[in-house]
């Protein structure tokens, strides 16, 4: 395993940044507009929206751990896990545009379609991204390096949260020529060009360092067994499931909450102060609920780029574990906030939710840090190395959070009465959507944070592994 505590370059953590920036054109999307596109683009009922998101996504979690397995025993001149990248490149793009295509089939074969598409791209995705993500728990062994990897890797995250989050829907008017259905499909074609350079660009930047000894052979039981018996995994799956849960939720309805919560009118006021209706000329959405929805994931992932400029140091300082736990507390309380606003307090809404970019920003690049972090202790404990099984399950709980998230939206928008076709819905409807992005993620990031009081790994723990791991592969090169 040589070269474990080299440096790497400043290109070589953008080229490999590109690729988190080109999965997350996607998959920001799905997070948040994928029920909404479902019930207001497609014209799928809430209730069978939510069917599709559920058992389509955990089909897709599912596959991981066999994902996992695959790309442990993947072996290539390329090494485990980059050939992945470059062979699911186009095909992701490819699905990404027909999940978000409508084609005019009767309302039984648009849940077919749905769902079958849908299916398959949350396959490819997991293709795709685990390999990614593995990637970075063997291109460097150095902590303050893989801490350093994730900076440069959510930053290219929160680019593109800012442009999914602010700019879909007014670029969905704009390529759709005011049909925000053909505009959906236009967009997503550009996503997937712009995705499937990026990936290329990830594989000829990026090398894998920390290579398994020839020797080390494990069987899929011995993978397994360790995996079950490593806490700080069990942990980890459980938090991951949780965040993805929160993110699911309250990123899935926000669009409804600026649509059908807050005061148009006062809305329409602020973005007149603030200046954001004079952009209408430009191609920018004149209604107030588009245009302040996308202003107000603008001004967050602003703030959130300003949160993942000083996690590292703070990391580096304090360990990964306790910093994350605690931008993630404050992160919710920030969400908590949201229960107590009238819909005509447009300013709090906005400053809050900048607030709660800022925290939840510091926490960003640290769940996959502390999950790179999880496989060394795998190896440290046990002295072999299985990378992507370890980082297979966290993508299973992205997934399964994802995807109970998901459906949590169009279950709770039916279960509260919610009907697409009503211009101004009942006030159980907005209840239940005011409660969906307050208390209810509140409630679940909450769990993640307990969760941490049993995570073990912290910053003396982290340099224990570090030094021990380093003096083995040292000895192995000798």
């Amino acid at each position: 395993m040589s070269n474990s505590t080299q440096k790497i370059s400043v290109i070589e953590k953008i080229g490999y940044s590109l690729g988190d920036l080109s999965a997350n054109l996607i998959f920001q999307t799905l997070m948040t507009f994928l029920a909404f596109f479902y019930t207001d683009v497609y014209k799928i009922p809430p209730g069978t929206a939510s069917f599709i998101i559920f058992f389509g996504g955990m089909f897709g979690a599912f596959f991981n751990p066999i994902m996992g397995i695959i790309a442990d025993r993947t072996t290539t001149r390329w090494g485990k896990f980059r050939p992945w990248i470059l062979w699911t490149a186009v095909p992701f793009g490819a699905m990404a545009i027909l999940a978000f295509s409508t084609p005019d089939f009767s309302p039984s074969g648009k849940v077919v379609y749905a769902f079958v598409t849908y299916l398959l791209l949350v396959v490819v995705y997991s293709a795709n991204n685990l390999p990614y993500a593995s990637l970075s728990g063997v291109i460097t062994g150095n902590m303050s390096e893989r801490n350093s990897l994730s900076s440069y890797r959510f930053v290219a995250v929160t680019i593109a949260q800012l442009i999914v989050q602010s700019f879909l829907l007014p670029l969905a008017l704009l390529l759709g020529d005011g049909d925000r259905t053909k505009g959906f499909e236009n967009t997503m074609m550009l996503f997937a060009a712009i995705g499937v350079v990026f990936f290329i660009i990830t594989f000829l930047t990026t090398k894998e360092r920390i290579i398994p000894k020839p020797e080390q052979k494990s069987s899929i039981k011995e993978d397994l067994h360790d995996l079950i018996r490593n806490k700080p995994w069990i942990i980890m799956l459980i938090v991951t499931v949780f965040i993805f849960i929160t993110l699911s939720l309250k990123g899935g309805m926000y669009v409804y909450y600026f649509e059908n919560y807050l005061s148009q009118e006062h809305l329409a006021n602020f973005l007149e102060k603030v200046g954001i209706s004079k952009l209408s000329g430009l191609g920018w959405p004149s209604d107030p609920a588009t245009s302040g929805f996308s202003l107000f994931n603008a001004m967050g992932i602003v703030m959130t780029l300003v949160g993942i400029a000083i996690s590292k140091p703070l990391a580096d300082r304090y360990g990964k574990r306790d910093v994350f736990g605690t931008s993630l507390f404050l992160s919710a309380l920030c969400l908590l906030m949201f229960y107590f606003y009238s819909p005509r307090a447009i300013v709090p809404v906005f400053a809050t939710q900048m607030l709660h970019g800022f925290f939840y920003g510091i926490s960003t690049p640290l769940l996959w840090a502390m999950i790179a972090d999880v496989a060394d202790y795998s190896e440290w404990k046990n002295s072999r190395r299985a990378t992507a099984i370890i980082f297979s399950a966290m993508i299973f709980g992205l997934k399964a959070g994802l995807s109970i998230g998901g459906a949590l939206v169009a279950g709770i928008l039916a279960s509260y009465g919610y009907n697409e076709q009503l211009a101004v819905q009942s006030a159980e409807t907005v209840n239940g959507i005011k409660l969906s992005l307050s208390i209810y993620p509140t409630l679940t990031f909450f769990v993640s944070v307990a969760c941490l009081f049993f995570y073990e790994i912290n910053k003396k723990m982290e340099l224990r592994i570090q030094e021990d791991l380093a003096a083995r592969r040292s000895d192995n090169e000798n």
